[in-house]
Parts: structure tokens; C-alpha cells; sequence
């Protein structure tokens, strides 16, 4: 006599075997995050290209969303982060020999300079094999080139640049502008990935060249006027 076949089947089964509760369960469930960058104050998901605060204690950038940036676009307030502005202006009138580059003791041929509302002085970085390096700027050397060119006033502390391209083999004059900080760094970190010998080699050379070309593009000249409001963001 055969034996009784049972009459329990099991759980019923959707598509590839799975339960369909656990199916049903899983439909209902909450979509996960999506994948990428997200503001670095309050969590939320931030697009590729997003603004930045700066830390005006350690000069770090902090990716922001949108309402987080504008909480910190007055330049007047004291508080500890700053929003960077979007200004991109040129100094056609800049004016740097190569004695005075020497004077600034910069060992490459570019360097960005901001003043630190913290340190209340000017500091000076150039790019390199490890980034970003802070340089012992002589003070009177900066100063000089300060009252050589009066109009490089109008840059805000901590959150705009002065970005100086000295004399060189391919240029018979230096040329300055003013750019967003966080461009600078930007700058430097997307040298470093080329960066090959001391002076950078021909790869790091041709990015430099290509990322001047879409600056001069986008900069305008700088106002005579140095008594312009500096900005404290871009609303």
C-alpha cells in the first residue's frame, strides 16, 4: 500500500523561490538612501556639484547642501564657518618681477594666498607631490607686493583666494586672480594625481594649462574700487 503523500505545501512562493510575504514585506519597505555625497552638517544627500563652507579654526572645506550653505553667507557674523563665495575676478594691471617671486620664497612656479581671519595674517600654499603645502611667507615680501598692487584688497578673508602664477619660461610677466578657495584646493588635488618629478612634469603641466584657460573664461576684471563690499556668498 503506498503511504499518504502530505497535503502541506510550504509557504507560497513568488519569482527565483522566495516567499511572497517576505516579497510583500520587501515592497513595502522604505526605498534605501541613495548612493553618493551627502552635506556634511545635516546629512542630507547632496548633488555632485554642491557648495562648501569653510572651518575658520582648521581651514578645512565641508561639502553643504543648499539651506545649510546659506546659513553661513553673512561675512559679518561671528561664526565658526564661513560659505564660500562664487567670484572669479583678474587683475589685469597685476604686477610681480621675478625678483619679487623669488623674495616670496615660493620653490614652484604657482601659489594661492588668503588671509586667515583666525591668524589675522596671510597664508600661502602651493601644490605638490603631497598636496597642498603651506609655505613660511615673508611677511615684507607679501607686504611689497601688497603695495604694489592695492587692488588685491577686495579678496574676503578665509573663503577667497589669490591665485599667482609667477614668470616663468612660458610667460614674460606673473598673473594673478581671485577665486573661490575651495578652487584652489580643487586645483592642487587634481595636480597631485599627475604630479611626477619636482616641477610636475608634462602631464601635470598640461592640467594646469587647460584649468587657466577655463578660468580665464570665466573671470572678469577685478573692480578698480577697492572699497567693494566683500561678499559673503553667492544667495
Amino acid at each position: 500500500m503506498n503511504a499518504g503523500r502530505s497535503t502541506e505545501t510550504g509557504p507560497a512562493r513568488g519569482p527565483g523561490g522566495l516567499p511572497v510575504a517576505l516579497l510583500r514585506r520587501i515592497a513595502s519597505s522604505p526605498p534605501a538612501p541613495p548612493a553618493g555625497e551627502r552635506c556634511e552638517m545635516c546629512g542630507e544627500p547632496i548633488p555632485e556639484e554642491h557648495q562648501h563652507v569653510v572651518d575658520l579654526d582648521s581651514h578645512a572645506m565641508m561639502c553643504t547642501c543648499r539651506p545649510c550653505y546659506l546659513l553661513f553667507t553673512d561675512a559679518t557674523a561671528h561664526l565658526r564657518y564661513r560659505s564660500v563665495p562664487d567670484r572669479y575676478l583678474f587683475f589685469p594691471d597685476f604686477a610681480l618681477g621675478p625678483g619679487q617671486w623669488d623674495e616670496l620664497e615660493i620653490p614652484v612656479g604657482l601659489a594661492f594666498f588668503f588671509h586667515s581671519s583666525r591668524l589675522d595674517r596671510t597664508v600661502a600654499f602651493y601644490p605638490g607631490p603631497a598636496g597642498a603645502t603651506e609655505s613660511e611667507l615673508p611677511l615684507g615680501a607679501w607686504g611689497a607686493v601688497l603695495a604694489q598692487n592695492p587692488a588685491l584688497a577686495v579678496a574676503a578673508p578665509d573663503t577667497e583666494a589669490l591665485l599667482i602664477r609667477g614668470p616663468g619660461p612660458d610667460r614674460s610677466r606673473a598673473d594673478c586672480h581671485l577665486v573661490p578657495v575651495d578652487t584652489c584646493y580643487e586645483l592642487v588635488g587634481q595636480l597631485r594625481r599627475r604630479w611626477r618629478g619636482f616641477d610636475g612634469g608634462q602631464e601635470a603641466r598640461e592640467q594646469l594649462a587647460a584649468f587657466f584657460a577655463r578660468l580665464d573664461s570665466r573671470s572678469r576684471p577685478a573692480p578698480e574700487d577697492t572699497s567693494e563690499p566683500l561678499p559673503g556668498g553667492s544667495p
